[in-house]
C-alpha cells in the first residue's frame, strides 16, 4: 500500500515516507548495492527492451555527424546513452557522464574508459546542483534516473541552466501504461517477478522492490511534461514506448 509523505519535511522512497534529507543516501545505497549487476538486471527485467528504448532516445535526439556537440548524460553511470551517442555523433563530439553514485561510475569506467579517449569523461555529481557553468552543453539526457532524484524541479532547472540556447533535453523514464489489460499484467510482473529476479541475480530483492515502487510514484506523462515546461523548456513533447511502460520526453532551451 502506498504511503504518502505526511509533512513538508518528508518525501517518498518507494512507497515509504522518509525525511527529505535522508532520501538521497537511501537511493545512493540502492545503486551502490546493484551497480555490478545493473546492466544484466536491465536486460532481465525488460526482456532486452531497454536497449531498443535507448536506441529510440538517440534516434530522437539525432546527434549531428558533422557539427561538434557536447552531451551531458546525467545518472548515466554505466554509459549506455553516452556510448550510443558517441557511436553516432561526429568525431569532434564529446560526452560527459555525471552520476551521484561512485559505484555506478566505476562500472561505466570499467566498460568504456579506454574506448573513446578524451571524447568521454566521468564526473561524480548531483543532478540537483551540477558543477558545470551555465550554457555548457548542446544536449542533456537522463535515462531511468530522474525518478530517483529527490527534487525533480531542481534537477530540471539545472538541466535548463547548463544547456546552451538551442540545446535539447531528452529524458527516458518508466511511465504510466496506457493499454488496458497490459497495465494489470505489467503490475503483476513488476511486483511479483522483478524483486525475485533481484534476489536471484543481484542478491538484493529489496533494492529492486524500491525501483518498482519508485516507478509507481513518478508523475504520469502529462504531469511530467508540465514540469518540464515549468522549468522553462519549450516545444515540450513526449512519446510513449511499449504502450506507456516507458516514455521519452523532449524539450528545448530556446
Amino acid at each position: 500500500m502506498n504511503s504518502n509523505p505526511s509533512s513538508d519535511n518528508e518525501t517518498s522512497f518507494g512507497f515509504r515516507a522518509v525525511p527529505q534529507n535522508e532520501r538521497q543516501s537511501l537511493v545512493n545505497n540502492v545503486f551502490a548495492r546493484v551497480a555490478d549487476s545493473y546492466d544484466v538486471m536491465n536486460d532481465l527485467m525488460s526482456g532486452g527492451m531497454h536497449r531498443l528504448w535507448k536506441n529510440d532516445l538517440i534516434n530522437w535526439l539525432a546527434p549531428s555527424k558533422t557539427a561538434p556537440q557536447a552531451l551531458l548524460d546525467v545518472a548515466g553511470g554505466t554509459g549506455d546513452i553516452a556510448r550510443r551517442f558517441l557511436d553516432v555523433a561526429g568525431p569532434r563530439s564529446s560526452a560527459t557522464i555525471c552520476d551521484i553514485s561512485a559505484e555506478m561510475l566505476a562500472a561505466g569506467r570499467k566498460k568504456l574508459a579506454d574506448r573513446y579517449g578524451e571524447r568521454l569523461r566521468f564526473v561524480q555529481g548531483n543532478a540537483e546542483s551540477l558543477a558545470f557553468p551555465d550554457r555548457t552543453f548542446d544536449a542533456y539526457t537522463i535515462a531511468f534516473g530522474i525518478r530517483n532524484v529527490t527534487d525533480i524541479e531542481a534537477a530540471l532547472a539545472e538541466a535548463f541552466r547548463v544547456l546552451k540556447r538551442g540545446g535539447r533535453f531528452v529524458c527516458l523514464e518508466f511511465s504510466q501504461v496506457q493499454t488496458p489489460i497490459v497495465d494489470r499484467i505489467y503490475d503483476a510482473y513488476s511486483f511479483r517477478v522483478i524483486p525475485r529476479l533481484g534476489e536471484l541475480v543481484a542478491k538484493d530483492g529489496d533494492a529492486y522492490r524500491y525501483l518498482v515502487e519508485s516507478i509507481r510514484r513518478f508523475p504520469d506523462q502529462d504531469r511530467f511534461a508540465a514540469m518540464i515546461r515549468a522549468a522553462g523548456f519549450e516545444r515540450v513533447q513526449y512519446r510513449n514506448l511499449s504502450g506507456g511502460i516507458a516514455a521519452l520526453h523532449s524539450g528545448w532551451r530556446i
